[in-house]
């Protein structure tokens, strides 16, 4: 089983601490790629037109700045990195210490500018997003796709996608695994209509990401997926195209 988690805007940064070592991450083929990628979000983000590539206000000029110094920036571990409502709910600093075993084999986080990590790769904190269109480079999901569909080829067992629509496109799976390919939805319900949430849905699918983890099981398809999530809470499987989707309906 493979838990794909976005980013979040919201990164904690240190003080004090070592730089990033490539030679230590997770997925190591992408490092020519992360280090071009970092190379020019370096420049833009020291250019005057910062603020229009990177889509941000200049209320965020700290965090602007703090790309052009990604080469020396401590770097934090991947749970502990992110933050906000998603990984709040995940918890990962509550969990056991098994469950924290599972989650650095099974948790990836898809990222703008690391392509895709573990746990615990330590990385610098960024400010990039997947839609963002780099110069020389194009839209990131575009440089990301190939690389990525070539890193994640081998990965069996279901693929449980809690990313957003902008990180879906960095890497769609295809062929076998796209059958076991489960995207999670949440809907909310009053009187019988549904609408969608975005702040319930970030908090539900840490909450799924969790209950997962903690379950102890590997579900091998998406039925058995849909049974081990259904355990909690009132959820739909249906088949999508290429995939499933696994649809957690959340009550008022």
């Amino acid at each position: 089983m493979l838990i794909l988690l976005p980013p979040s805007e919201g990164k904690t940064g240190r003080s004090r601490g070592r730089a990033v070592d490539f030679s230590t991450l997770s997925f190591p083929e992408l490092n020519p790629i992360r280090e071009q990628v970092l190379e020019t979000l370096a420049k833009v983000s020291a250019s005057s037109d910062a603020y229009d590539v990177l889509d941000v206000g200049a209320s965020l000029q700290a965090e602007v700045d703090r790309n052009t110094r990604w080469r020396t920036e401590p770097a934090v571990p991947v749970s502990e990195l992110y933050s906000g409502v998603l990984y709040d709910a995940l918890g990962y600093a509550s969990m056991s210490a098994g469950t924290k075993r599972r989650a650095g084999s099974r948790l990836l986080v898809v990222s703008a500018a690391w392509g895709v990590l573990r746990p615990a790769d330590r990385v610098p904190p960024y400010r990039l997003s997947m839609g963002t269109t780099l110069p020389g480079h194009g839209p990131l999901a575009s440089v990301w796709r190939d690389p990525l569909a070539a890193a994640l080829s081998e990965s069996g067992g279901v693929i449980v996608d809690c990313r957003s629509s902008t990180y879906v496109a960095a890497w769609r799976p295809s062929g076998d695994q796209a059958a076991k390919w489960v995207s999670v939805n949440v809907v909310r319900e009053r009187d019988g209509v549904r609408t969608v949430v975005s702040h319930m849905a970030k908090h539900t699918r840490g909450l799924v990401a969790r209950h997962l983890l903690e379950s102890g099981k590997d579900p091998g398809t998406p039925k058995s997926l849909h049974k081990l999530v259904s355990e909690r809470w009132n959820a739909e499987l249906d088949r999508t195209g290429p995939g499933w989707t696994l649809t957690v309906v959340e009550h008022d």
